[in-house]
């Protein structure tokens, strides 16, 4: 009688994958049952098939899409990666319809995405380096600054730049900072904190009326660097004006011109510059500079908003020093992720 229960559930628990088995194999024969031989596959779909060559289209000339009305270019550029969620759901619409003509056309969008984006999802990082900088926003209304400077110390980081700092919590974060921090120095809302002296410390007027941005060099042991630190301001999303964001592409524009005059041939920028490395408004910086994660980062590297990130608008760039590594840190008391970066200031003569 034991035997014979004891075959029973064999038998019974076999049967479970088989079954589980046999019904995937009916789903598959019920997507893919009469494409063979139906000359209405390539007939169905053409709407599926219209909107995948329209999403192409889209990513391939966002840089043709116009601001002058809401600027709704740099708003499609911020989340130009975004984008590619709609790939899947056209495939399902189009194995629905049992389509033909919609999966080839599927292709395009495919292409298009991977074109821009593929290289991101490659982990470029090396090893190496000679200096490690973090930038963070840290948010004025972050409920526990020193716990957000001691993750950021925490980091290892030999420079580290703060956005958004309040009058009254700059000495919370100094304090907290001091005993890995020998050298720093807070201009306006931005502050910079250094292991290594700095000097040549000065604001950077981005034409706001209050100090958002400053640069200083760093004397560190790779060779002098100028850093740059800046938080451009906010954008909006609003349903009667659109993408606002008049005021930080003007800033922009300063900030570019600031680097573009720097003597130093080594160059950082560190910061919150509210917007992507898509984004055309923000060309002035962008366009003389390289980013660290898109040069030596794996992935997107999004880092806000911190509870659900969807665009990388905090920013470490550089010109004439090489990237190594770049990552994002775990999130803190602040709506902003920080982000870090590895490089290489030393030349590889």
């Amino acid at each position: 009688m034991a035997q014979q229960a004891y075959a029973t559930e064999t038998d019974n628990g076999g049967s479970g994958p088989e079954h589980r088995g046999s019904r995937l194999r009916r789903l598959v024969h019920r997507l893919f049952d009469g494409w063979r031989g139906d000359p209405r596959i390539w007939r169905r779909g053409i709407v599926v098939a219209a909107l995948g060559v329209l999403l192409a289209l889209v990513m391939l000339l966002h840089a043709q899409i116009p601001n002058r009305i809401g600027n709704l270019g740099s708003l499609g550029e911020t989340f130009l990666p975004w984008f590619g969620v709609f790939i899947p759901l056209l495939l399902v619409l189009a194995l629905v319809r049992r389509s033909a003509t919609a999966l080839i056309a599927l292709l395009m969008p495919v292409i298009v995405w991977l074109n821009l984006f593929g290289g991101l999802l490659t982990d470029k990082a090396a090893a190496g380096g000679d200096l490690t900088v973090a930038t963070h926003n840290v948010n004025a209304d972050n409920s526990d600054p020193e716990g957000t400077a001691r993750a950021v110390a925490a980091s290892g980081a030999d420079v580290v730049a703060l956005e958004e700092l309040t009058q009254g919590a700059v000495p919370v974060y100094e304090k907290a900072l001091a005993p890995a921090y020998k050298y720093h120095s807070v201009q306006g809302t931005v502050g910079l904190w250094s292991k290594y002296p700095l000097s040549g410390v000065r604001p950077v007027d981005i034409k706001l009326g209050w100090t958002r941005a400053m640069r200083a060099a760093v004397a560190a042991p790779g060779g002098q660097a100028a850093v740059y630190v800046a938080h451009l301001p906010s954008v909006r999303v609003k349903l009667e004006a659109g993408f606002t964001a008049r005021q930080r592409d003007k800033s922009a524009d300063a900030l570019g011109e600031a680097i573009a005059d720097e003597p130093l041939d080594k160059v950082l920028l560190l910061g919150d510059l509210n917007g992507t490395m898509n984004d055309r408004s923000l060309n002035a910086v962008t366009a003389q500079m390289r980013s660290t994660q898109g040069a030596a980062g794996s992935g997107f590297g999004f880092s806000w908003p911190a509870s659900f990130p969807m665009a990388r608008i905090d920013q470490i760039m550089v010109r004439g020093i090489e990237p190594v590594s770049s990552w994002t840190l775990p999130e803190t008391g602040s709506d902003h992720l920080p982000v870090a970066a590895r490089v290489r200031l030393a030349s590889s003569d």
